[in-house]
């Protein structure tokens, strides 16, 4: 069976990599899929975010990686998955995801929806909160795979002002 974990990945996070290192102990295959919103200005590129998740899924088995636009259920089943993934942090995730996971399943019922509790040291972790820690000079080396944590550091060093970069 396979299973598909959109997302906009804007970065991806410790807590997308957990979701997807499990969801492939689980499946014969995940599709890790950006989806490209019209509605929002990115950070990143759409081709950067797909090199950020191949750099931090290379290891795993059973992963592909894709982006769409449109409907997840449409892209679900153009690539074949049964399942949709979904990462739940917090009570408010869960109210948001399960309108989303119903309204699938009256456009395409039998692709189901999962809802995998993300690790519990990572519940914290949003790309919002990523790139806002980021943007004011944190550290966010525990936060994003190293190779997202670079491509951060390079976006908020150009784009800073320098009366807010700080030692």
């Amino acid at each position: 069976m396979r299973a598909l974990y959109p997302g906009s990945f804007d970065p991806l996070t410790l807590g997308h990599l957990d979701l997807i290192e499990r969801a492939a102990g689980l499946f014969d295959g995940v599709v890790v899929a950006v989806l490209m919103n019209p509605s929002k200005q990115p950070a990143f590129p759409l081709e950067r975010r797909l090199q950020q998740i191949r750099c931090a899924t290379e290891g795993i088995a059973g992963i592909e990686v894709g982006h769409f636009d449109g409907l997840t259920v449409t892209y679900a089943q153009a690539c074949g998955a049964q399942v949709i993934l979904r990462g739940l942090r917090a009570m408010s995730d869960f109210e948001f995801e399960l309108q989303i996971a119903h309204t699938n399943r009256t456009l395409a019922p039998r692709v189901e929806t999962l809802f995998m509790a993300t690790a519990a040291h990572h519940s914290f972790l949003s790309s919002s909160v990523v790139k806002e820690v980021a943007r004011f000079g944190g550290d966010v080396g525990h936060m994003v795979p190293p190779g997202v944590a670079i491509d951060l550091e390079r976006l908020f060093n150009r784009q800073a002002a320098p009366e807010t970069r700080y030692g």
